[in-house]
């Protein structure tokens, strides 16, 4: 990939800025209503059972198991080039929420509904770190 090729940054928002500075420290953080209970992702400014802005960022054990996925074998973008192929993949986390994201360090052809991942941190540029995945039993195939 060409140095000048940069890869696409998340741009935060009031709802999103906690869960990205967190990233920045290697935490995955998801939200969780306080008034109910329950978690949510993606960030919201209110809980999506109860209607309640008291929310609170909790840590996640950064543990699930991939729902869906996709492989990309055509970038979706320039900087990704270097990447192909690449999976993108929708994870339930332990916690009860869904994130898009990709599976990363592991094979492709190792990657399957169901199988358990745990969370890689990567840090894209000086301000941003993407939370990834990657397969949790590779030893077990």
């Amino acid at each position: 990939m060409a140095d000048d090729v940069l890869r696409p940054e998340p741009r935060p928002t009031t709802e999103t800025a906690a869960y990205w500075d967190a990233a920045r420290e290697e935490r995955l953080v998801v939200q969780r209503c306080e008034s109910c209970g329950r978690h949510q992702f993606y960030p919201r400014a209110f809980c999506t059972a109860c209607l309640s802005e008291h929310l609170e960022w909790v840590d996640s054990a950064g543990a699930g198991s991939i729902y869906t996925f996709t492989i990309c074998r055509i970038p979706a973008d320039p900087s990704m080039v270097d990447k192909v192929p690449y999976a993108v993949a929708l994870i339930d986390l332990d916690e009860g929420v869904r994130l898009l994201t990709n599976i990363v360090d592991c094979p492709i052809d190792r990657i399957r509904v169901g199988a358990r991942v745990e969370v890689r941190f990567e840090r894209v540029s000086n301000t941003t770190v993407l939370p990834q995945f990657t397969l949790t039993d590779l030893d077990d195939r």
